[in-house]
């Protein structure tokens, strides 16, 4: 356990952020994975960009990888252009 003043703020202010990232990483993962699971053309380009968002909010925040969040974007990409083609 830590004994110094500063060591102990460290303690508490590491395990404030840490909850706040855990809650903005599922974020992330929910807003994803809402996008993959719909079939509707309309709902999906609502979620698209509602997703595109947040993977850009958590880049720019370093909560996840450049290149990590343009791949999830592409996917989501990638579905959303297959259900205009199909209709």
């Amino acid at each position: 356990m830590a004994t110094h003043k500063s060591a102990k703020k460290r303690i508490r202010t590491s395990e404030r952020r840490r909850v706040i990232n855990q809650q903005a990483e599922s974020r992330i993962k929910t807003s994803v994975k809402k996008v993959l699971a719909t079939t509707n053309k309309e709902e999906a380009e609502k979620l698209y960009k509602a997703a595109v968002s947040v993977l850009d909010k958590g880049t720019t925040k370093g909560l996840i990888k450049k290149n990590t969040a343009s791949r999830q974007k592409s996917s989501i990409t990638r579905h959303l252009n297959k259900l205009q083609s199909a209709k």
